[in-house]
């Protein structure tokens, strides 16, 4: 299966400063203030705090450790913080297994024994041989720093690529492992992001994506555009690394690459940032020194390429299916007029197939949770996954003759369990299944359904410890997200736990934007419609109080990246319904977001301020300029890392600074800056624990938790 989906200011500067003021019992640093206005159609807007988008220079770091210098001291001494980072640290600490995937006729997975830093990879030769380690990527860094990333396998099973991430950046570097004698080669390659490897069938090297190396000391600030799609063979240096694809006059395109199972194409999905719009362009690769050709470049939809035999291809699309359908298209014939339907579109939206044992494997979204289906070549109906409830099911990944495959499944109360499915007898059986320290049966997950501000119905999963009185007095969590087609499903959290254990309640509703009902609900939250998701969010707060799981001086919400734009964006326009917000590694400038990193790529969902229309509305929820004075926010505390090159830092920052000058009250208004870490992928456990016992403590205390001993 493939998809990769990574996405003129007039400026008048004067010469001096200000100091912004000392607000509420909190001891803020302070924040110095440039009086930078930028003209955005006519439309004058103070950024005041510019400067703290260096994130090299002195004053910027200095700043960072005089608002961690009151943060940290204030959330440590919260009552019951210790309490529960103990009671974390006691939950995490279980061995827990990621998916098995077998590839080049080796199995791998993954395994931590509970509180390493990182998980890491093992190998068996089959199934009845002992695992052995592979790569420990603990063993890379003192402090757990440096995480693992994607790998792949040639395919004749002698190496594995792998890529390393350090201090959560999105820069990975990719290296060549020995399977057999664990070995890496001199191979080293670098200023690679938003990339796979393809082998090819030769196993001789593989395909991936690069971009010009950055300026010294704009790392992790600068624009990444201009990606080359390049050809590495193994035991070469970079240097001769063979350029097979780029466009420099297309800067904003970037390149996922798949070699076809039967070795004979490349195939190229075109991105343009998350635009779920993709073109497929292919290589043959019989032909030596054959040109890249179009084969779907419409842009007029989503194309994921599941197999093919020969020249007809097996493809995935919401080409006038909003719930996705599967699809054969000839190499030869593109035209939609000759594709034959296999897998009409269904109630259900169809979040992906892949080929095992000769035949399809679907994977439905209903409701948002999980159903699993198999279907003929011809695209008949065979038989559906008996699963154990209402969750989440990833993997089924593997050749297309495998007849074998292994998946894992998850929900609220269900820690993620690998499962092994037999095609010949039609069975699943439980493969690796962890040990937590609680009793799945005293926790209850229910979903309801709401009416948001238009009308529209919206599902919401709910979940906590039996014996719950609806009385409004219950401390409660709400988490939400809402962008770029994501669909957020039952899964297992140890915080989540942990908070439920405590007593809370923590709630998850799919409101629009993500991808739970298709392409339609997605388009439903972006650009000018972006208001529907704040309103489905308020709407679920809304719903709960009236319900009586919760009250609004009992009520939190949290969200990270969108989803920290969704928390702040909520606190700012309904802060009457939440006594704590946090937005976390949050998207929180929406008039120069687009200026950094990768920001760029997200304008298919918020559209940009150098648009009039788009200014119009981005300007009118941004939540760095609609912070107001005499307003009592939610007690807030927004969190982000020094190594975020995904969401920068600026954006929490900013959003600090703004909101320490003009709120009054008493509310705590701290941001929690990480070092060493990014936006979330590869942070080590013992951050981890650290980061949720600040989180737990703080909305604990202003949701009115009172917890002084270990919960049971």
């Amino acid at each position: 299966m493939m998809k990769f989906l990574p996405i003129l200011l007039l400026l008048v500067v004067f010469n001096f400063a200000c100091q912004s003021p000392q607000m509420s019992s909190f001891n803020y640093p302070e924040t110095r203030k440039d009086s930078v206005v930028d003209n955005y159609h006519g439309t004058m807007v103070a950024d005041p705090y510019r400067w703290l988008e260096d994130d090299n220079s002195e004053e910027t770091k200095a700043w960072v450790k005089q608002q961690n210098a009151v943060s940290y001291p204030y959330l440590a001494s919260l009552p019951g913080r210790e309490v529960i980072k103990s009671r974390l640290t006691e939950l995490w600490n279980y061995p827990r297994y990621g998916n098995t995937i077998k590839s080049g006729g080796k199995y791998f997975y993954s395994y931590n024994t509970g509180l390493q830093n990182q998980a890491v990879l093992y190998v068996q030769d089959n199934l009845d041989a002992e695992a052995r380690v592979l790569i420990d990527p603990n063993t890379l860094s003192t402090d757990g720093t440096v995480a693992l990333g994607g790998w792949s396998v040639s395919k004749d099973g002698k190496y594995i690529q792998y890529a390393i991430s350090r201090s959560g950046s999105d820069w990975t570097e990719f290296y060549i492992r020995d399977i057999e004698t664990g070995k890496d080669l001199k191979d080293s390659l670098r200023f690679i992001k938003f990339s796979n490897a393809a082998w090819t069938n030769d196993s001789k090297g593989f395909f991936y994506q690069r971009y010009p190396e950055p300026l010294p000391g704009q790392e992790l600030s600068a624009q990444n555009k201009n990606p080359q799609l390049m050809y590495h063979v193994v035991g070469t240096p970079q240097t001769k690394d063979q350029l097979v694809y780029e466009r420099p006059d297309r800067p904003d395109w970037g390149f996922g690459s798949m070699v076809t199972e039967d070795g004979n194409y490349l195939m190229i999905n075109v991105w343009e940032g998350t635009d779920q719009r993709v073109r497929i362009h292919y290589k043959d690769l019989r032909k030596p020194g054959s040109a890249v050709l179009p084969f779907l470049d419409a842009f007029d939809a989503s194309y994921d390429i599941v197999g093919n035999d020969g020249t007809l291809f097996y493809v995935r699309t919401n080409k006038d299916a909003p719930k996705y359908k599967l699809v054969a298209i000839d190499l030869n014939k593109p035209e939609p007029s000759s594709w034959r339907t296999l897998i009409d579109q269904a109630e259900e939206t169809l979040e992906g197939v892949t080929m095992l044992n000769n035949q399809f494997v679907a994977f439905y979204l209903k409701n948002a949770y999980s159903a699993v289906r198999f279907y003929t070549l011809e695209g008949g109906r065979r038989s559906e996954l008996e699963l154990t409830g209402i969750g989440t099911v990833t993997g089924f990944s593997g050749e297309r003759y495998d007849e074998e495959t292994f998946y894992t499944f998850t929900s609220f109360n269900y820690p993620s369990t690998v499962f092994r499915y037999d095609f010949k007898t039609e069975k699943s059986v439980e493969y690796r299944k962890p040990e937590v320290k609680f009793n799945p049966s005293e926790y209850v997950v229910e979903q309801q359904f709401y009416q948001s501000k238009d009308g529209t119905q919206i599902p919401m999963f709910i979940a906590y410890k039996q014996g719950l009185k609806k009385d409004g007095k219950n401390p409660t969590y709400l988490y939400g997200y809402g962008g770029f087609n994501v669909s957020m499903t039952p899964s297992f959290s140890v915080s989540n736990l942990a908070w439920m254990d405590m007593g809370g309640v923590f709630v998850l509703p799919n409101i629009r934007g993500g991808g739970e009902y298709g392409e339609q609900w997605h388009l439903a939250g972006t650009k000018e419609r972006k208001q529907n998701v704040f309103d489905d969010f308020i709407a679920a707060a809304e719903f709960l109080i009236e319900k009586g799981y919760t009250s609004s001086q009992h009520l939190s919400i949290g969200g990270g990246s969108n989803g920290g734009l969704l928390v702040a964006a909520t606190m700012l326009q309904r802060p009457d319904l939440f006594a704590a917000a946090v937005p976390a590694v949050g998207v929180l400038d929406m008039l120069r977001y687009h200026t950094f990193t990768i920001g760029w790529a997200w304008a298919s969902d918020y559209g940009l301020s150098d648009d009039p229309e788009g200014f119009k509305y981005l300007y009118a929820y941004s939540p760095l300029h609609n912070v107001k004075s005499d307003v009592e926010y939610p007690a807030t505390l927004i969190t982000t890392a020094d190594h975020d090159d995904r969401v920068v830092p600026a954006h929490s920052f900013k959003f600090a600074a703004t909101l320490q000058e003009k709120y009054h009250g008493n509310r705590p208004m701290i941001i929690r800056i990480e070092s060493n870490a990014g936006h979330g992928a590869g942070k080590p456990t013992s951050k981890i624990i650290d980061e949720y016992s600040d989180v737990l403590a703080f909305i604990a205390h202003h949701t009115g938790l009172k917890l002084t001993t270990a919960p049971k």
